[in-house]
């Protein structure tokens, strides 16, 4: 092999693994935004339940922190964004379409449900 032909296959190679790392990080985004997701709408079904139980109207105020997350509640820990972002809590029972929830990466990231009319 000459030294033109090793030069070509290590340029191969590197582009290669460029490309594998560059699909590894927008899968690892794609799963981080789904899961933020997925606690949003936990958090929205736990808040409906907690409704329901309850027998509350829409707007009653309420705190997420110590009426839904404890031991023998809806959440044993308070929910974490697997992309790193912060959630906001609510104060109050939601009207249909409103989040209980909503994550500090929701403008830049998409951390937030493409359609949340019916929650």
């Amino acid at each position: 092999m000459t030294l033109h032909e090793v030069a070509f296959v290590i340029m191969v190679l590197l582009s290669l693994f460029s490309i594998v790392f560059i699909g590894s990080r927008a899968w690892m985004r794609g799963s981080d935004r789904s899961g933020c997701i997925l606690n949003i709408r936990n958090a929205q079904i736990a808040v409906r339940a907690y409704q329901d139980v309850r027998g509350l109207p829409v707007g009653t105020p309420i705190n997420m922190s110590t009426d839904l997350i404890g031991q023998g509640k809806f959440f044993k820990t308070n929910p974490q964004c697997s992309g790193g972002g912060c959630y906001h809590q609510i104060g109050h029972i939601p009207s249909l379409g409103e989040l209980a929830l909503s994550c500090s990466l929701s403008g830049n990231d998409a951390h937030v449900p493409a359609d949340s009319s019916d929650w």
